[in-house]
């Protein structure tokens, strides 16, 4: 039997996005009461490949093109809610909008006062 992400009591939600949608991105989460992301600058390539781009009359390929990854962790009966809302920002309908990625989390322990679990997000 396999397992589903229901099967967990939390989910990282990791999105990687255009830089310019962060904003949205955020504020919509922060609507739902996400308690907290943390952002990377990342650099990557997918279908689009890379992209020429032209300096003092030499072409040149940029192989990685500049990301953000958001990862937030919540309770998993709301992951379905959270990937809805970051497409629903996200989203251009073209190439290169980005990917989510879901894993589980089987715990997760707040340094500062050892709350565990949903409390500790």
């Amino acid at each position: 039997m396999a397992l589903s992400i229901e099967d967990f009591p939390m989910v990282k939600v990791e999105a990687i996005i255009r830089p310019f949608v962060l904003d949205d991105v955020k504020d919509r989460l922060r609507e739902l009461g996400v308690g907290g992301m943390t952002v990377s600058e990342v650099r990557g390539f997918g279908r689009t490949g890379g992209k020429t781009e032209v300096y003092r009359g030499s072409s040149y390929t940029i192989d990685f093109v500049p990301k953000l990854r958001v990862e937030t962790v919540v309770p998993s009966a709301r992951c379905d809610e959270v990937v809805d809302a970051i497409r629903e920002v996200a989203a251009s309908d073209r190439i290169g909008d980005g990917k989510i990625f879901l894993t589980p989390i089987m715990d997760a322990i707040r340094i500062r006062t050892g709350e565990r679990g949903d409390p500790a997000l």
